[in-house]
């Protein structure tokens, strides 16, 4: 880890929205631990940002503090990956990949695709993390997180903001 703590508005993670400095890919996955403590089964989070934001780490961070069982890499090649559960009565963790649902025209066919992966069955028993997935995972349930990271250039420093988005 950096040694410098990380920079956190004056709202904690169970705020409905915050931001964060993260220095470093440990604080990346630190911050996706510190996230896990407020998911539960049910819970749907949407990952957003560039190639190289920090996705797939903010999601090994996520699989640790939920306790999930198995190495969290990137789903890009299968799409999705389930993670059993590590702890009695712990969610398990559906991490997702939507960057190449329906291809380079999106629409209805990511929608169509989304679908076909029979995610909606997982929720009740699992935390849906979808990286790529801002326009397209959020009909997966009807209030679900928003995590938005961007990349420093030249830089391991990433920026985080999160917000709970409701349909209600």
């Amino acid at each position: 880890m950096s040694g410098e703590p990380n920079t956190v508005e004056p709202r904690g993670i169970d705020a409905r929205s915050g931001a964060r400095t993260l220095p470093d890919v440990a604080d990346t996955e630190a911050f996706g631990r510190e996230l896990a403590s407020i998911l539960a089964a049910g819970d749907v989070v949407i990952l957003d940002g560039p190639l190289g934001a920090g996705k797939t780490a903010l999601a090994r961070g996520i699989g640790a503090g939920l306790g999930i069982v198995g190495r969290v890499t990137s789903p890009t090649f299968i799409i999705a990956r389930e993670h059993r559960p590590g702890r009695p009565g712990g969610p398990a963790m559906v991490h997702v990949d939507a960057y190449r649902l329906g291809g380079a025209g999106g629409g209805t066919g990511v929608l169509d695709e989304l679908d076909a992966l029979d995610l909606d069955s997982d929720l009740e028993d699992a935390v849906i993390v979808v990286e790529w997935g801002e326009g397209v995972a959020e009909r997966l349930a009807d209030r679900h997180l928003v995590v938005r990271l961007r990349r420093d250039v030249d830089t391991d420093v990433r920026h985080a903001e999160w917000e709970w988005v409701s349909d209600e």
